[in-house]
């Protein structure tokens, strides 16, 4: 995969409790970071990533450009302050984050912008999030499949997406889902506590060894030791077809973050 499967998210979290949560993951092993320009914690985890001396190489940093930074002469400006921020001259994995309110930036211009940035070595790979099928053909008409690494969506077992991740799988473009915990909410489900018991592990580790077992990148995100260190489990945890086929039937097109002139018409 051109995405590890397993990362530390960081969305909403700032200022020291972020600092708090980067040192502790890295400490405990993680080395895949996930953020984004509009979180506004960069330099934040730039800080932890240099206080903990571990080797640039041995890290994969993934941000995201927000849409006010689409326009052609902005995007690349854009990239290099956040690259400023996290204290780095590259990134692993460079995304779009929504795609642009009313088309006021075309899909070729600002994916054109995000090549251009990975030809200058700026980043390692391209991608996007929240994109629909549409907006991902659009991608790939602009750049090529082969150049979109991923498309980070919301997606856990209450809302499995299953349109986009065939179009995207079709197409070779791995899926990166966020939120896969669903802010909690699956954890408290009867269905995956009960297989959580049978495998002696915890409904965390369930519902992320699922979303890895059908092939999608996750990056969950916690502000306590005891949680980030047993997520960390779900990468050894097996999960059976009748487990599989259980939490699949959990579907209910549970969308939880739409933001209101940003989200496109969802599939």
């Amino acid at each position: 995969m051109s995405v590890p499967a397993f990362g530390l998210g960081t969305f909403r979290l700032q200022g020291q409790v972020v600092i708090d949560s980067v040192s502790t993951g890295l400490e405990l092993g993680y080395r895949v970071i996930d953020t984004a320009q509009i979180y506004d914690n960069e330099a934040d985890i730039g800080q932890a990533i240099a206080a903990s001396g571990i080797a640039r190489e041995e890290l994969f940093i993934t941000s995201k450009i927000w849409v006010a930074n689409f326009a052609k002469d902005q995007l690349i400006a854009s990239l290099k302050d956040s690259l400023h921020k996290l204290k780095t001259d590259y990134l692993d994995l460079t995304l779009i984050h929504w795609p642009s309110p009313e088309n006021q930036v075309p899909v070729h211009e600002f994916m054109g912008a995000l090549l251009e940035a990975k030809a200058l070595g700026l980043t390692r790979q391209i991608g996007v999030s929240n994109f629909t099928v549409d907006l991902m053909q659009q991608a790939i008409d602009a750049v090529g499949a082969h150049n979109i690494a991923t498309n980070q969506v919301e997606l856990h077992p209450y809302l499995q997406n299953h349109k986009v991740v065939e179009f995207a799988q079709r197409q070779g473009i791995q899926i990166t889902s966020y939120m896969t915990l669903a802010y909690g909410e699956v954890l408290k489900d009867p269905l995956i506590q009960q297989i959580a018991e049978r495998h002696r592990a915890t409904a965390a580790q369930v519902t992320l060894a699922w979303a890895m077992q059908l092939g999608y990148a996750v990056i969950p995100s916690s502000t306590r030791r005891a949680n980030l260190d047993s997520n960390l489990a779900a990468r050894d945890l097996t999960l059976s077809a009748a487990d599989m086929a259980l939490i699949a039937g959990l579907e209910r097109g549970q969308r939880l973050t739409s933001p209101k002139g940003i989200a496109p018409d969802w599939d």
